[in-house]
């Protein structure tokens, strides 16, 4: 039944790509109504990432769900970029982790219950979110004596972004070598999409979320300021 809901509500994201070039709708309904066309697609997106995971195996299949997971944010914060809201992109970095730390990291572990971790993962995964926060650190250094142009912090952020992404997918090449022995596939994806149908909807579904995303960070400015939020 939710599903059904879910594939119905994919018809907002036409409707408010259409309504924004077609009709002259004020921007906080805009926003209102591309906000909520990006749920369904982000649903859309992690389950077309899912139903290839049937077909490419665990390691892809997990790489496809980790990095496509992240997608409608990542298309976000690159039309904010571009748009100059910069101030945007850091408060959906700082929400970003800390959701995930807190509310993602804390679900698993209840819904998980108790199991055996694998130590070596699990240092793995220590070290890197230590090294991120570091990342995270080194930029916003210069900022601290007060530089009001903040030069230094644009010409350590480039290289600094650039060592995070190398070692992302380093870490990322080695997990998958390492840990495909330990995935085992579930047997109940009987239902699975076919490998064509489930790129297809990935492929649609990241189009039209790059198409309301555009949207809504172009109505973003003025549903703040008249919703009175800083």
């Amino acid at each position: 039944m939710f599903r059904r809901i879910l594939f119905a509500t994919l018809a907002v994201a036409p409707v408010a790509v259409g309504l924004h070039y077609l009709a002259d709708l004020p921007e906080t309904l805009e926003f209102v109504i591309s906000a909520a066309a990006l749920i369904p697609l982000a649903w859309l997106i992690g389950e077309a990432t899912e139903h290839a995971a049937v077909h490419t195996g665990p390691g892809i299949g997990g790489f496809l769900n980790a990095t496509f997971g992240n997608a409608p944010e990542l298309i976000i914060a690159l039309i904010a970029v571009n748009q100059g809201l910069t101030e945007v992109v850091r408060g959906s970095l700082t929400g970003s982790v800390v959701s995930n730390l807190l509310l993602v990291l804390g679900l698993s572990l209840v819904a998980g219950g108790r199991g055996t971790l694998d130590r070596y993962s699990s240092f793995l995964a220590f070290g890197l979110l230590g090294f991120a926060t570091l990342a995270f650190l080194i930029p916003a250094i210069p900022s601290w004596d007060g530089d009001p142009d903040r030069d230094s912090l644009a010409a350590l952020s480039v290289p600094v972004s650039v060592v995070v992404l190398l070692v992302y997918v380093a870490v990322t090449w080695y997990s998958l070598r390492r840990h495909h022995s330990l995935h085992v596939a579930s047997d109940d994806e009987i239902d699975a999409w076919s490998l064509r149908a489930a790129l297809g909807a990935l492929f649609l579904a990241t189009v039209a979320t790059a198409f309301v995303a555009e949207i809504l960070v172009g109505s973003l400015e003025v549903f703040s300021e008249k919703a009175g939020l800083s």
